[in-house]
């Protein structure tokens, strides 16, 4: 009896470590189709996330109120990256528009400062 004990605690540490190595995650998940090395990026083993989830938004103006409402889904290991990286793309994109437009605002200011009013004589 405790020879078959011996056994079979022999065998499930086998499986276990087997399903802990990329042999038997292998076995057990789909592939991606992309080489170890592909241009745009390194595989790092895992399978791109699934998107089942709807994806988290803001709106085109975004104010620091939807900022505060904005909520995540949390995965295995906290956050969704693919929502949190969408949003911060989407945020990083309207900054940059509004700091193009008050660098546009205030070179229009510093035009106009140097040129004299309408109803000013020189």
């Amino acid at each position: 009896m405790s020879f078959f004990l011996v056994f079979l605690a022999i065998v499930l540490i086998g499986a276990t470590a087997l399903i802990g190595t990329d042999i038997g995650a292998g076995m057990l998940r789909r592939k991606r189709a992309r080489a170890p090395l592909a241009k745009d990026g390194f595989n790092d083993g895992f399978d791109e996330p699934v998107a089942s989830l709807p994806p988290v938004l803001l709106p085109d103006d975004a104010t620091p109120a939807d900022v505060d409402h904005v909520r995540f889904a949390l995965g295995l290991r906290g956050y969704r990256m693919d929502q949190v990286d969408q949003v911060l793309d989407d945020l990083r994109d309207q900054l940059a528009a509004k700091n193009a437009e008050i660098d546009s605002l205030r070179g229009q200011l510093r035009a106009s400062a140097g040129q004299p009013a309408a109803g000013e004589r020189t």
